[in-house]
C-alpha cells in the first residue's frame, strides 16, 4: 500500500513512528516543505536560549532508512487529485497514492493591519523564523510581540534571550484569555512584568509607520503608541486547509478539514490530523490531541480498532519560566459549580478549582506561579474520582505539619491515562508488572510510558511501587546492587564502624567495585560525618565532575566559579578584586538569586590562578559545587531598613560562616529576614529565619525549587544562641536520615509523623540525641578548611586541573561569542560554521 504524509510536522511524524511499527509493510512517502525534518516546535523559543536545530529534532538517526521510508524535504505539494489519486507538488512532480494523510498544520494568523509587512516584521513558527529573528535581533534593541497567548508569551522569552527589550501587546483586556481567569491573568501579569517583559493589554493596533527613536511606531485606537525595533505577530494561527478546500474536501464551520472518529474526511481514502483537522466542528491547537489523532489514523490504516473522540484543552506550561496550568472548565462556565481559590499576592501565586455543585466532583482548575498540583487534579478531573471532605486543602499550602490530600493511585481506574505521550493507562502499567516488569526501566521499556517528555515517571513509579507491594514483593531500598542499605544506614554503618574510606566501606559492607550512584553517595556521607578533604587521593575518584574539580561544569566543558559572599554581603574592595578575576580571565559575570556573583567560562587549568587570586582578595569557596551549604540570603535588616527590628545581615552573615562546608544529602539554602516583610524570601528555604519584635522565628524545610514548597514553623521568638542549636539538631538529622539526593523538603514530606515528630526530635530531644547532633555539627564548624586553599597549595592536588594528561595545552574546542558585553559558549551551528575563538584569554 502506498501511503503519502502530507506535513512533516510534531504531529506527522508522531504519525509515521506509529505507521512503521504498526504497518511495516506500507510503502510510506513524507513530503516536508521545510529544509529539515520534524522538530520540537513545543520548546521552539529554546532556540534563542542555545538550543541548537540539531537538539530539537524529533527523528532518530537513521529512522528513515530503518524503515524504508521516503523523506523529501523542501516538498511542498501544491494539488490533490481524488480521482487520480496523486498529489503533484510544487517542482512538478506528481505521486500516486493508496492512502493520503494530510497534516498540514496551521499557519499564523496576521491581523489585517497597514504596515504589517514591512521589513523587521516576522511571524513565529519556524525555526527559518527564527534565524531571521536572530539576524535582526542583533541589531535591535527593542521587540515587541502582537498577541498574549501561550506562543505569544513564548515569544517574548525569545525577545527577552536575545537581550532586547521585550513588549506584549494584546487585543484582549488580559492575558491567555482561553486558558485562565481575571485573577490568574492578573498573577501572570505581575510575573512576566517582574521578569522584565512590559504587558499592554486592551490595545488594537490601528497601523504600524517610522519611529522617530526606532524603526516602527505601532498606533494603537486609544490614541497612544509604542516604539520597537522589531515586531513578531503571534496572534493565533489557522489551519492550513487549502489543499483539501481546492480538492473538494468538507471543512470546518471555523475551517479546519472535517474529520470523523477514525480521522477520516469525506473522502474515505484521505485522513487528516493535528491542527489542520476539525473533529465535530472543533479545532485543536495543541500537540497532545494532534498526537491522539496521529495514533488513531495510523491504527485505523493498519486495520485495527481506534477512535478519536475529542480531547480536553487542559495544559501545563512554564511561560517565561512562570508556571501555568489549565485543566478543564477553568473558567467554572458548568451550571451550579462552585469554586476554590488561593491568592498568595506577595509571591505571585494563584490556584483554583472548580467542583461540581454537590462538592464531589472537579470539573476544571487554574494554577499560576505554582502548578506542582497538576498531575493530581488533572486525574481527579480525567476519571472523575470522589473528591476529599475538604477539597481546597488540594491547593492550600501545608501547614502545621498536615499532609496535603492526594488521591493516589489507588483511586485511579484502570483505564486512567497514565502517559498521554504514549497513551499509556494505568490497566497496561499494572499488566506489565504482572508479566514480569518489575523494574522502572523494564516497565518503561514494556510500555514506554515516561520514554517521551518524562513529566509522568512519579506517577509510572508510584503504579510500579504499589502493584509490587500487592505482590507481596518488598519495594527495595537499597541504594544500588553494591550495598544492600539505604542512604540512612550506610551513614549509621560508617558512623558507627569508624570508616574512613570507601575501599573500607566496599570490604564490610558491600560487594563489587561500586558505581556512580553509590560511589558519590558514600563520598557525601564520609565528607558530612569526617569532614576530611574532599580531594584526598582516597575520596577523590568518589566524586562526580563538579566535586572533582571544584566547580560546576558548563555546557561548553568550561568551568563557574563562585566565591562565597556570607549573607549577600560583599566589601567595594571585594567587588573590585572579583571584577579584576573576571576581566583578567574573560570570563562572563552573573549576579545570581542567592546574592552571589557567578564566574562563567574558566577553562579547568585556569581554575587554581583564579581561585588564588580570589583567596588573596579574601575570598573562599562558595560550594556552589557541592551538595553542601549553597547561600544565606538576606535583606539589609534593622541596619539599614526602617522597618527592620533584626539585624539580618549580621546573623546571616555568622550562620553561613557556621555551616560553610557541611555536606548534606542535596543542596540547602538559608534566608534571614529583618521584619516580617521577608524581603529575603526565607519561608522558601531549607532553613529560614524571621525577625519579631520577641526574638527569632525559626521555619524549616522550604523550597522554591522545581517543586516549591512552604516552610514551616519549627520555633519561634528564639535567641541567636538558641536558633545555632536548633539549626545544629536539625541539620545533623537531616544528614543522618534523609535518601540519596534528598531535598530537606522531601525528607519532610516523606517524616512519619510529620512537623510534631519532627519538632519531638529537634527541640524537645524525644530521642535522646540533641547533644550528639550538636557535637557532630561542632566537628564540621571546627575541622573546616577551604577547599580552594588546599586545593591550591597542595601539589598532587593542583596536577589535577589540567585538560590534558601529558600537556599543559588548553582546550582548543573551547568557542565563546561577544554578547552583550560579554561571552557566551557558542552554538553548534556556530561552531560548524568554524567561527573562530574569541582571542585566547590571559591564563
Amino acid at each position: 500500500m502506498k501511503v503519502i504524509v502530507i506535513g512533516h510536522g510534531m504531529v506527522g511524524h508522531k504519525f509515521v513512528e506509529t505507521l512503521a511499527s504498526s504497518m511495516p509493510a506500507a510503502q510510506l512517502t513524507v513530503l516536508c516543505e521545510e529544509p529539515r525534518p520534524a522538530y520540537d516546535r513545543v520548546h521552539l523559543s529554546e532556540y534563542f536560549a542555545g538550543r541548537s536545530a540539531d537538539e530539537l529534532t524529533l527523528v532518530a538517526p537513521g529512522f528513515f532508512e530503518r524503515h524504508n521510508i521516503a523523506l523529501k524535504l523542501n516538498a511542498r505539494a501544491a494539488a490533490i487529485d481524488r480521482v487520480a489519486k496523486t498529489v503533484r507538488l510544487a517542482s512538478g512532480a506528481v505521486l500516486g497514492y493508496d492512502k493520503l494523510v494530510l497534516a498540514t498544520g496551521s499557519s499564523p494568523f496576521v491581523p489585517p493591519i497597514p504596515g504589517r509587512e514591512r521589513a523587521d516584521c516576522f511571524v513565529y513558527r519556524t525555526i527559518e523564523d527564527l534565524e531571521a529573528m536572530q539576524e535582526c535581533g542583533a541589531r535591535s534593541r527593542s521587540g515587541v510581540v502582537v498577541g498574549g497567548g501561550l506562543l505569544g508569551l513564548e515569544c517574548a522569552k525569545a525577545l527577552r534571550d536575545m537581550g532586547l527589550s521585550a513588549h506584549v501587546v494584546e487585543f484582549a483586556p488580559r492575558l491567555m484569555a482561553v486558558q485562565v481567569d481575571d485573577p490568574g491573568a492578573r498573577v501572570l501579569r505581575g510575573r512576566i512584568e517582574e521578569l522584565g517583559v512590559t504587558v499592554h493589554t486592551h490595545k488594537n493596533t490601528q497601523e504600524i509607520v517610522d519611529g522617530d527613536q526606532a524603526r516602527h511606531r505601532m498606533r494603537f485606537a486609544d490614541g497612544t503608541h509604542l516604539e520597537t525595533d522589531m515586531i513578531v505577530f503571534s496572534a493565533g494561527i489557522r489551519p492550513r486547509d487549502e489543499l483539501a478546500r481546492a480538492a473538494g474536501l468538507a471543512t470546518g464551520p471555523r475551517g479546519g478539514v472535517a474529520i470523523d472518529d477514525r480521522c477520516l474526511t469525506s473522502d474515505t481514502d484521505i485522513y487528516a490530523i493535528g491542527e489542520c483537522a476539525a473533529w465535530n466542528g472543533q479545532l485543536f491547537g495543541l500537540v497532545a490531541p494532534g498526537y491522539d489523532m496521529a495514533r488513531t489514523a495510523a491504527r485505523h490504516l493498519a486495520g485495527q480498532a481506534a477512535a478519536f473522540t475529542g480531547a480536553g484543552l487542559s495544559t501545563k506550561l512554564k511561560l517565561l519560566g512562570v508556571d501555568v496550568a489549565s485543566i478543564g472548565d477553568a473558567h467554572g462556565s458548568t451550571p451550579d459549580s462552585r469554586s476554590y481559590q488561593f491568592l498568595d499576592e506577595r509571591k505571585q501565586v494563584y490556584k483554583k478549582i472548580v467542583v461540581s455543585g454537590c462538592g464531589k466532583r472537579l470539573l476544571g482548575a487554574v494554577l499560576v506561579g505554582d502548578a506542582g498540583e497538576y498531575g493530581t487534579l488533572l486525574q481527579a478531573m480525567l476519571n472523575q474520582t470522589e473528591l476529599p471532605e475538604s477539597p481546597e486543602f488540594m491547593i492550600l499550602p501545608q501547614a502545621d505539619g498536615k499532609s496535603r490530600p492526594a488521591l493516589g493511585v489507588a483511586a485511579l481506574p484502570a483505564t486512567a491515562q497514565v502517559c498521554s505521550c504514549n497513551d499509556v493507562s494505568k490497566g497496561a502499567l499494572c499488566a506489565a508488572v504482572a508479566d514480569g516488569a518489575t523494574t522502572l526501566a523494564a516497565l518503561k521499556a514494556a510500555t514506554c510510558a515516561g520514554t517521551t517528555c518524562g513529566g509522568c515517571v512519579p506517577l509510572v513509579t508510584q503504579v510500579l511501587n504499589a502493584e509490587l507491594e500487592k505482590q507481596g514483593v518488598a519495594v527495595s531500598n537499597h541504594i544500588c546492587e553494591h550495598f544492600p542499605y539505604s542512604r540512612q544506614e550506610l551513614f549509621h554503618l560508617v558512623r558507627v564502624g569508624r570508616i574512613r574510606t570507601f575501599a573500607e566501606l566496599l570490604s564490610r559492607h558491600g560487594n563489587g567495585l561500586g558505581c556512580e550512584i553509590c560511589k558519590p553517595t558514600a563520598a557525601n556521607i564520609l565528607a558530612s560525618t569526617w569532614n576530611d578533604f574532599v580531594l584526598k587521593p582516597e575520596h577523590a575518584s568518589l566524586q562526580d565532575t563538579n566535586d572533582y574539580f571544584l566547580g560546576n561544569i558548563q555546557k561548553d566543558g568550561t568551568y563557574s566559579v563562585v566565591p562565597r559572599m556570607p549573607g549577600g554581603e560583599v566589601t567595594a574592595d571585594g567587588l573590585i578584586a572579583v571584577g579584576q578575576v573576571a576581566r583578567k580571565y574573560g570570563l562572563y559575570t552573573k549576579i545570581t538569586g542567592g546574592q552571589r556573583i557567578d564566574l562563567f567560562g574558566a577553562r579547568l587549568e585556569q581554575l587554581p590562578q583564579i581561585w588564588e587570586e580570589l583567596i588573596a582578595a579574601g575570598f573562599e569557596s562558595g560550594h556552589a559545587y557541592g551538595k553542601a551549604l549553597r547561600t544565606v540570603k538576606s535583606c539589609v535588616g534593622s541596619t539599614w531598613c526602617r522597618y527592620g527590628v533584626g539585624d539580618s545581615v549580621g546573623f546571616a552573615i555568622a550562620l553561613e560562616n557556621r555551616y560553610k562546608g557541611l555536606r548534606t544529602p542535596h543542596k540547602v539554602k538559608f534566608g534571614v529576614s529583618g521584619c516580617t516583610r521577608e524581603c529575603a524570601e526565607a519561608q522558601g528555604k531549607d532553613v529560614g529565619l524571621i525577625a519579631t519584635d520577641k526574638g527569632w522565628n525559626l521555619y524549616v524545610c522550604g523550597n522554591g525549587g522545581m517543586k516549591p514548597r512552604h516552610a514551616e514553623l519549627l520555633a519561634s521568638n528564639l535567641t541567636e544562641d538558641q536558633v545555632v542549636q536548633l539549626v545544629d539538631r536539625f541539620l545533623m538529622f537531616y544528614v543522618r536520615t534523609a535518601d540519596r539526593l534528598q531535598r530537606t523538603s522531601t525528607w519532610r514530606e516523606n517524616l512519619e509523623g510529620g512537623l510534631d515528630y519532627l519538632k519531638q526530635v529537634v527541640v524537645e530531644d524525644k530521642l535522646g540525641i540533641a547533644a550528639e547532633l550538636e557535637a557532630d555539627m561542632q566537628h564540621v564548624v571546627d575541622t573546616y578548611v577551604c577547599e580552594w586553599k588546599h586545593a591550591v597549595t597542595d601539589p598532587a592536588t593542583r596536577k589535577r586541573f589540567r585538560h590534558f594528561v601529558n600537556s599543559d595545552a588548553a582546550d582548543a574546542n573551547v568557542v565563546f561569542m561577544p554578547e552583550r558585553g560579554q561571552v557566551r559558549p557558542a552554538t553548534p551551528e556556530e561552531r560548524q560554521r568554524r567561527i573562530i575563538p574569541i582571542a585566547a584569554r590571559s591564563a
